[in-house]
């Protein structure tokens, strides 16, 4: 059981905006973030409690720059081809590994919207220019396990799934990594075996660990 927050936290995160300034979390008012959270947590002697796991920092936020719930949403991207299912997945920039395009939600949007806006921003790709009627469905919020986390600091996501249907290879629209995705690909996912097998092979990659359970849920 241990104590911890990455320097870069509380250096460049404060400096940059992504990183909440307060460093005691017994002086947050925490009833409006328990309020709005996802998923329901309990507050201890004024320190929000993992809801879902225990990590190994107990105190502090690891190298996550809230407290509490970050609520995030992820853009699930699939078509068909002639020979298998692909997926829309972005590298991501931190050296993490290849993930679902995806971001924090910000205050009063939409987890709908948010996965649409950060699948603009990460690949480019805007559903409302694809000839697919209801794109997305928004799935159930779920907890992420991070391997940032901390007991006191977590994420929860949105995922919205869309699906193209029958597409040729060649037709699939494209995609280019920008915001913080180094890059973003079209890859072949017909199962989450089949999908490590091809980050690896073809990419030398491996996929983000908060996002390996999602995906083997969807994609069996």
């Amino acid at each position: 059981m241990i104590t911890y927050t990455h320097p870069d936290v509380l250096d460049k995160g404060i400096r940059e905006g992504w990183a909440d300034p307060e460093d005691d979390p017994t002086r947050i008012d925490w009833a409006p973030r328990q309020a709005r959270a996802a998923i329901p947590f309990q507050v201890v002697d004024g320190r929000p409690v993992n809801p879902c796991e225990k990590t190994r920092v107990r105190y502090g936020r690891n190298q996550l720059g809230h407290w509490g719930e970050q609520l995030c949403a992820d853009a699930i991207v699939t078509a068909h081809t002639a020979h298998d299912r692909v997926l829309v997945m972005v590298e991501r920039g931190d050296g993490h590994g290849w993930a679902l395009p995806g971001g924090t939600v910000e205050p009063g949007e939409n987890p709908g919207a948010a996965a649409v806006r950060e699948l603009q921003e990460e690949t480019g790709l805007r559903p409302d220019t694809l000839a697919c009627g209801d794109f997305w469905k928004v799935l159930p919020a779920r907890y992420v396990p991070d391997p940032r986390a901390s007991d006191e600091a977590w994420m929860v996501t949105v995922p919205a799934r869309g699906h193209l249907g029958t597409v040729c290879r060649a037709d699939l629209p494209p995609v280019v990594g920008a915001d913080d995705a180094r890059r973003a690909e079209w890859v072949c996912a017909g199962t989450y075996a089949s999908l490590v097998e091809y980050l690896r092979r073809v990419y030398g990659g491996r996929v983000f660990a908060a996002h390996e359970a999602m995906l083997q849920d969807l994609l069996g």
